[in-house]
């Protein structure tokens, strides 16, 4: 509980829009996620997860834990475990940056590589079985294990830093989904409030989570090149019915978003997090189309000094295939214009 009290709260910026969107009466927040002592939003999931499994017995001294993981969950979880005196093996595919990697074991944690990222899930599962330690499953407990009511949540954390804001009650809260289970809180705690705000979830490029909610089949999902976010297989902590709009993002959006926010902000984020604000970005301007008032909530899911070697690298994006610059364009007339031309 020491960590909790050391780390309450992140800060929320109010992004400083152009001359003319100051008329418009919308307004832009984005929820720093990156400055929890290990750097994500995963911070408050992986604390959870631990109390969880503490508390419905599984974890006791010396218990070796186990977690599936694209990287920033497994860095966080690495870190409870050494304030716990635990052993950790993170299971992550190959394609997780290495500097997450290097992160993990920094942590005390040992990292299982596998080449196909939907192996994690059974490995994770085999490894804790095999050393009778016990498997965190992330992707299964982060809606239930998080107290979707209040005691520190996300959603508590914003509506309370809102409060003084010209909008103080959200019209949109948009976040990704890795494991579902920040939707599924933002979702769920807006309701217990009866607020007017609406959750909406941006989704990036074969990720299984969009075509679940629109009813079609997840066959042939590959889970997605922006780490943190998307998934070859509907988790099960993503709860649809808590969302209220979701939106594909292609990949070279989310990375043009996520150079395009230090560009005109100084903040240094990872893809994800541009994902969050090219969606977020996309919604301001159809309110503005509209007429409509109000403030737009997204997140800062992690720091971009993650990314050296993949979304910040020029000569990646080339291996990728990813090209930038009709995103950009979207992005710049966007924030110049408050039209939304992608």
């Amino acid at each position: 509980m020491a960590d909790t009290n050391r780390t309450a709260d992140t800060h929320l910026h109010r992004v400083a829009l152009p001359d003319g969107w100051d008329v418009s009466g919308v307004e832009l927040y984005l929820k720093d996620e990156s400055t929890h002592p290990t750097g994500s939003l995963k911070h408050r999931l992986a604390r959870s997860l631990f109390l969880y499994a503490i508390c419905n017995g599984e974890i006791g001294p010396g218990t070796t834990v186990i977690e599936a993981s694209s990287g920033s969950t497994a860095v966080s979880e690495a870190y409870f475990a050494r304030m716990l005196g635990l052993p950790f093996v993170a299971v992550m595919s190959r394609t997780t940056s290495p500097e997450k990697v290097a992160m993990v074991e920094r942590e005390g944690g040992r990292c299982h590589l596998v080449a196909d990222a939907g192996e994690v899930y059974d490995v994770a599962r085999r490894l804790a079985d095999e050393c009778e330690g016990h498997y965190l499953d992330q992707f299964t407990y982060a809606e239930r294990a998080t107290d979707w009511r209040g005691n520190n949540t996300i959603a508590e954390s914003v509506f309370e830093q809102m409060s003084l804001e010209p909008h103080p009650i959200p019209a949109w809260i948009v976040v990704g989904a890795g494991t579902g289970g920040t939707s599924a809180t933002f979702g769920r705690y807006v309701r217990f409030r009866g607020a007017p705000t609406r959750v909406a979830v941006v989704d990036p490029e074969n990720s299984a989570f969009l075509p679940a909610y629109q009813g079609r089949s997840t066959a042939g999902s590959r889970g997605s090149r922006i780490e943190g976010i998307g998934r070859p297989r509907a988790e099960p902590s993503f709860l649809p019915r808590v969302v209220d709009r979701m939106l594909g993002v292609p990949d070279a959006a989310s990375v043009a978003a996520m150079r395009f926010l230090h560009d005109r902000t100084g903040m240094r984020a990872g893809a994800s997090t541009g994902t969050n604000l090219y969606g977020a970005l996309r919604i301001a301007c159809e309110m503005r189309a509209s007429g409509t008032h109000g403030s737009i909530v997204t997140l800062v899911c992690d720091h971009g000094e993650r990314y050296a070697h993949t979304y910040a690298d020029d000569a990646w994006l080339v291996e990728q295939g990813l090209d930038l610059t009709a995103y950009r364009e979207v992005l710049d007339r966007a924030w110049l214009t408050g039209e939304w031309t992608g």
